[in-house]
């Protein structure tokens, strides 16, 4: 092993072990606690590591950079393992009573909002043209009467009734094919 600061050989493994302590202790922590965001993990992260170097100690060629990727091995460990431990809220008698509900509609309510869709747009397109176009520039647009009219060349009372006809004949079709 190699002392961090000169590079030579290391002559006494406990009084390395006991400066680099000294010396990397806190900026260990620091590094842990950012990535486990615990400080009480932090610390159990960088005494593990520290433990793990004592017990590698005469393999470990570069201490520091050798704690730092044990530090950051175990902390991303230590994050992962508590992921997938999230604590049940405790339960009532009263809460055990679950009744499972599924808001999405039964396949039968989704074939005939399917045909009501396919119905009314058929319906749509037996309308006139200028119906249609009115109907589309107030409904998907969200134009005002003015602004319909001054698209289409029309004066405000006349884009009123192109709506009135055009909603009325709409409704008028669909209760004739049943989806009204």
């Amino acid at each position: 092993m190699q002392d961090s600061t000169t590079g030579s050989p290391a002559t006494g493994a406990g009084n390395t072990l006991q400066a680099l302590f000294e010396a990397k202790e806190s900026a260990l922590l620091s590094y842990a606690q950012r990535l486990t965001r615990d400080a009480e993990a932090a610390e159990d992260v960088v005494q593990e590591a520290f433990m793990r170097l004592h017990r590698e100690y005469a393999q470990v060629r570069q201490p520091v950079p050798w704690l730092y990727r044990t530090v950051h091995n175990l902390a991303v460990n230590h994050v992962r393992t508590n992921q997938k431990l999230t604590p049940l809220p405790s339960l009532n008698e009263d809460d055990l009573e679950w009744e499972v509900t599924d808001d999405s509609p039964m396949p039968d309510e989704q074939l005939a909002r399917l045909e009501a869709i396919g119905q009314t747009r058929l319906c749509l397109a037996a309308l006139d043209e200028r119906q249609r176009e009115v109907l589309r520039l107030k409904f998907e647009e969200g134009l005002s009467y003015k602004e319909i009219g001054a698209r289409l060349n029309l004066n405000v009372g006349h884009v009123g009734y192109l709506l009135h006809h055009a909603l009325k004949d709409l409704a008028a079709a669909l209760k004739q094919t049943g989806v009204l």
